[in-house]
């Protein structure tokens, strides 16, 4: 499929959002998808990624949380996570939310979210925003001092893409977000890839890996197609 890509800028009240944008070269009606990024920046993987959605039949979006900034190292990368504000990153992917509602191409109203790593715990905060129609995460999650108050408000179809492996984001609190959402009734699916590591459908990194990540996308596009489409 041909794509338009651009960066591009929008906002309002002194706060403008850079992204990167990726839709489908016609003159069609698409759903639209946010992609959030992992805590290096908004690097040549996640716009990569975007386009991958793109090619999909989506206008999909990503807003470049560090203004410009890119890490390669994770020490760096940790330092640019910790210097950005929780709420501020929520009010930019906001904004990309009321960016994609504005277009006359976007149907139907109501936004998918996917993220990754720090983005990804992004993305289940957004599962609770008005306008928000279906949430995908990969390797994310809501703290657990949160969880009980944080699930109570999720309405969205909640995706979630998890590796047993991760150090980071530890199988307990994974099993805790499960027991919280069934607890509560929440539209859910959990996915724990044997062996997997934190990141691994990242295809830049040595932690990728390629069957568990083929899998995780396939589901990822069944659960928008299920719920956004």
């Amino acid at each position: 499929m041909s794509l338009i890509t651009e960066m591009i800028e929008f906002g309002k009240n002194g706060n403008k959002v850079p992204a990167y944008l990726a839709r489908p070269d016609d003159d069609k009606q698409h759903p639209g998808v946010i992609v959030i990024q992992e805590w290096w920046g908004l690097n040549e993987h996640i716009k990569d990624v975007t386009r991958r959605v793109a090619e999909q039949g989506y206008v999909a979006i990503s807003p470049d949380l560090y203004r410009g900034d890119v890490a390669e190292e994770p020490d760096d990368a940790r330092k640019l996570m910790m210097d950005m504000e929780r709420e501020d990153a929520l009010n930019d992917i906001e904004a990309c939310v009321n960016y994609l509602l504005e277009q006359d191409a976007i149907v139907p109203k109501s936004i998918g979210v996917m993220g990754f790593c720090m983005g990804g715990a992004l993305s289940a905060w957004m599962s609770t925003k008005d306008n928000v129609g279906v949430c995908v995460i990969f390797y994310g999650n809501f703290r657990t001092d949160d969880m009980e108050s944080a699930v109570q408000q999720v309405h969205a179809p909640f995706l979630g893409i998890f590796g047993e492996a991760d150090a980071g984001i530890p199988l307990e609190g994974v099993k805790h977000l499960e027991d919280t959402l069934v607890k509560h009734g929440k539209t859910h699916e959990i996915n724990i890839y044997p062996n997997a590591p934190h990141a691994f459908f990242n295809d830049t990194r040595q932690s990728y890996r390629e069957d568990h990540a083929k899998d995780a996308w396939t589901k990822t596009l069944a659960w928008f197609d299920k719920y956004l489409k």
